[in-house]
């Protein structure tokens, strides 16, 4: 069958990957770390002057302060008046910088979090059920939630930090231009400084990661347990329930405690060489004042360079909040390197929906759960699939609608490979319900609207008629626009609201994933008479039911992962190991 387009380039989802961020020994969230800083970079740069500038003013202080007090030793009121106002402007700039620098730091960190957000949030619907597939529901929530939060401090972060190492360098310089030897013996014990910051930052970022992770991991239980509610409260096992989510606590804990033990440590260490600094600092300028070649303010202003050069507590600070989010940058980095679904842009030509696959195998976990499926489903036919729990049925119905991709093999829908169709012209094709729908409209209308095209009101309604729907949306207080919060539904109702969002977006083919187990018999018969005798759709039904599986044109029988039979359902009811599968003689 001729197509509209020749093999398809394919262009990967939106979302940017991390693959290969770890390579060379770099850390797998530094990128996102630059990613975050760029995407904030004017205001970053923003903020960087204004801590700089704060500094300046700080470090020109205490010169200022010095000057003064030669001045007033000497008894020149008149010009030591005007240093007095100097310093006196030099104290209250940093403070107003500071605010500002606060304000923009607060905005800055909401910017960059919430386009990290958005972003990851992007991939991981673009990533599709593999996503929570590798990470935990909850886990993933708390990457998308926490650790972006703290992903996005770090513009503001770095801007501190760049002023927070500018004190220091500028007291020493400052040190040095009042006398080289200040500055001499300042230096001789900087590099046990430097191994007290090092040391700090590699257990920092150990004690982090295993935080974040258990974090993570007490989110994804919680989730769990939230979803199970009603069995947990059936099976009298709450306390079980949240002794198994808070397992991991005491490791949290310990955790916890252990972060704050490192930066006591360091703390309790800075407290030890600072003082040492400050006095041989002190020291040499007393010296240096005896011998004639500093000045009463001199020794002044060296005692207070010598308190910002050994300013330990504000890097500190500033490298431990660069460490949480590196850590937390390299959780977000591990989700953002699953790859995205790639599309191509092939058009479907004209074509009943014909849907073949042809040598398709599938895994899940590590686990090949589908192997050599070669099936054809006529356009304008119906299928149904039918086979014991755990042989590939709903994973079947994924392939065949392009929710996952084969391991092996090839899906096609009139000729076209799935994996060629443009996005939407994929989703215009294939129309899906489930189990469990989710409500995600806002309304009910909104609901049965909800999808990659607005099918229109009276699509809506007329799909809502097929689905049986129709008649208790209309009971409801607003009827179609009624919110989904303010009508709890049961499992049928919301059955019903997912099979009128298939009917409304389905254009060739119609996939049913056990979207029918809730409703009762006469429900049934009416959703099953309307999809198989008013539509030219073609239709994949995953049954359970026997008289689903009779009112289908073909059935496919699946078993160990294998396509067993296929057949009419009159003519496979003659197989007894067939019958079983419906508990039937």
């Amino acid at each position: 069958m001729a197509q509209t387009a020749q093999t398809a380039q394919t262009r990967t989802a939106p979302a940017g990957t991390a693959g290969g961020e770890n390579s060379g020994g770099r850390h797998p969230g530094d990128r996102i770390l630059r990613d975050a800083t760029r995407h904030s970079a004017a205001r970053t740069v923003a903020l960087a002057l204004l801590a700089v500038t704060a500094i300046g003013a700080t470090l020109l202080l205490p010169a200022a302060l010095g000057h003064t007090l030669d001045l007033l030793l000497a008894r020149r009121g008149a010009e030591a008046t005007r240093w007095v106002l100097l310093c006196a402007g030099l104290v209250c700039a940093p403070a107003a910088l500071d605010a500002l620098e606060d304000v923009l730091s607060g905005t800055t960190a909401a910017r960059a979090t919430a386009w990290l957000r958005h972003r990851l949030l992007a991939h991981v619907l673009a990533v599709g059920p593999r996503a929570t597939a590798r990470f935990a529901p909850g886990d993933l929530v708390t990457r998308l939630v926490g650790n972006a939060a703290d992903v996005g401090t770090a513009p503001g972060t770095l801007a501190g930090s760049v002023a927070s190492v500018a004190a220091p360098l500028g007291g020493v310089v400052a040190l040095g231009l009042i006398d080289p030897w200040l500055a001499v013996g300042f230096l001789a014990g900087a590099p046990l400084l430097a191994l007290l910051l090092r040391a700090f930052a590699r257990a920092s970022g150990d004690c982090a990661a295993e935080y974040q992770r258990l974090q993570g991991e007490i989110a994804g239980r919680l989730v769990e347990a939230v979803g199970g509610a009603r069995t947990i409260a059936a099976a009298g096992t709450e306390r079980r329930e949240t002794t198994r989510v808070l397992a991991p606590l005491p490791g949290l804990s310990h955790q916890g405690h252990r972060m704050w033990r490192v930066q006591g440590r360091a703390a309790a260490q800075a407290v030890t060489v600072v003082p040492l600094l400050q006095i041989t600092v002190l020291a040499v300028a007393g010296l240096r004042l005896t011998q004639g070649a500093l000045s009463v303010g001199d020794l002044l202003a060296a005692s207070r360079y010598a308190v910002l050069a050994t300013g330990v507590g504000v890097l500190v600070g500033h490298l431990g909040a660069i460490v949480r989010a590196r850590t937390a940058a390299g959780r977000v980095a591990e989700v953002l390197a699953e790859p995205g679904t790639a599309h191509g842009y092939c058009r479907l030509p004209a074509g009943p929906g014909t849907l073949e696959l042809r040598g398709v195998s599938a895994e899940r976990g590590g686990r090949t759960v589908l192997r050599d499926v070669d099936l054809v489903v006529p356009g304008g036919t119906s299928l149904a699939v039918v086979g014991r729990s755990g042989t590939g049925k709903s994973v079947l119905a994924e392939l065949a609608g392009r929710l996952a991709d084969p391991a092996a093999g090839v899906v096609t829908l009139d000729g076209v490979p799935l994996r060629e169709l443009g996005h939407d012209t994929l989703r215009r094709a294939v129309g899906y319900a489930f189990a469990r729908p989710a409500p995600l409209g806002g309304t009910i209308g909104g609901t049965i609207a909800f999808g990659a095209f607005d099918p229109g009101p009276d699509a809506v309604t007329e799909a809502a008629r097929a689905a049986c729907a129709d008649g208790f949306v209309r009971r409801l207080p607003l009827g179609y626009a009624t919110p989904c919060e303010a009508a709890p539904l049961s499992g049928g109702e919301s059955q019903r609201l997912g099979l009128a969002r298939a009917f409304a977006h389905a254009g060739r083919v119609l996939i049913l994933d056990d979207a029918t187990s809730s409703l009762d018999t006469l429900t049934e018969h009416e959703v099953t008479r309307a999809l198989h005798g008013t539509t030219t759709r073609t239709r994949v039904v995953v049954a359970h039911r026997a008289s689903t599986a009779a009112r289908a044109d073909r059935v496919a029988w699946l078993a160990d992962g294998r396509l067993h039979a296929t057949g009419t359902h009159e003519d496979l009811w003659r197989d007894p190991e067939y019958r079983a599968l419906f508990g039937a003689r």
